[in-house]
């Protein structure tokens, strides 16, 4: 069964968490997904608030940008999430928005190496191994976790193009790509995530998640239509999805035979009833979707 979620956007103010959190949980939602967008909240912050006041949502953070971070304390903050709430946190990490690691002097001059070395890194950390390891970004003399996780934890990569994708084949356990992914687009994203796959050596099931923009109500479609022509994407074909329940469940299932394994459907930032965006999702779309 294709899995579902929806997204928390961090233009809400990070005490509007909690009543969209506990509301996701009883619902059933399978999945809440937060974003670290500077300069708004931070991932693993509003993650861990989100695991304590639920009992069994998963908290999906897409993305943690590598750039502002140490790969240890990625790494510290992960294990004592999963320690904590077993199975229900995934963590995403990628390169970020360039522009915004230049306003805080962290830009590198090779983003796909440093995600690539984060990614070997905090992979093998979580493995509960330890490191001594001297690339070009990430150095660590003799590091290891006291507390790693006592099952094996899955790391995706946030991905769009085709070196990054191919990247996230090799060294992630999935790939999250954004909501400017039609199907054709996921199409292509699963070939080239396979390609690396497959020059890695690696067998292993890889996920797929991708957000969908999705509007309901009276003016879902003149919501829509403005949040793509924001984001410069009104050209593109088969983005997003405006209407009832009927019309979102089928544009996640074109996604979903294109190759995403989760959908996770992204509300427009005015969207005006973030609690209802989520019980849309839970109650109305989700029965619909296979």
């Amino acid at each position: 069964m294709t899995g579902l979620g929806a997204v928390f956007r961090p233009q809400l103010p990070p005490e509007r968490l909690r009543a969209v959190a506990r509301l996701a949980d009883v619902t059933g939602l399978e999945e809440l997904w937060l974003w670290e967008d500077c300069f708004r909240e931070g991932g693993i912050s509003t993650a861990a608030a989100a695991l304590a006041w639920t009992e069994r949502v998963r908290v999906g953070v897409g993305l943690l940008p590598v750039a502002l971070r140490n790969v240890a304390i990625t790494a510290m903050e992960a294990a004592s999430l999963e320690r904590m709430f077993p199975g229900r946190a995934v963590l995403t990490l990628g390169h970020g928005v360039q522009d915004w690691m230049g306003q805080v002097g962290a830009r590198a001059a090779s983003p796909l190496t440093l995600l690539g070395e984060q990614l070997d890194a905090l992979r093998a950390l979580l493995r509960g191994e330890r490191l001594s390891v001297s690339g070009r970004y990430v150095r660590l003399d003799d590091v290891g976790l006291d507390w790693p996780p006592e099952q094996p934890v899955d790391v995706l990569a946030g991905a769009t193009g085709p070196r990054t994708l191919r990247l996230a084949g090799a060294k992630a356990d999935g790939t999250l790509l954004t909501a400017a992914t039609s199907p054709d687009g996921v199409r292509e994203a699963r070939r080239i995530i396979d390609e690396g796959r497959r020059e890695a050596g690696r067998a292993e099931p890889h996920k797929v998640v991708v957000y969908l923009l999705a509007a309901t109500g009276a003016d879902a479609a003149a919501r829509l239509r403005a949040e793509l022509a924001a984001e410069g994407l009104e050209s593109v074909p088969d983005l997003g999805a405006a209407g009832d329940a009927g019309a979102v469940a089928k544009a996640v299932q074109r996604l979903a035979e294109a190759g995403a394994d989760t959908v996770v459907l992204q509300p427009t930032g005015d969207e005006p009833d973030p609690e209802g965006f989520v019980r849309f999702v839970a109650e109305e779309v989700r029965p619909l979707v296979s």
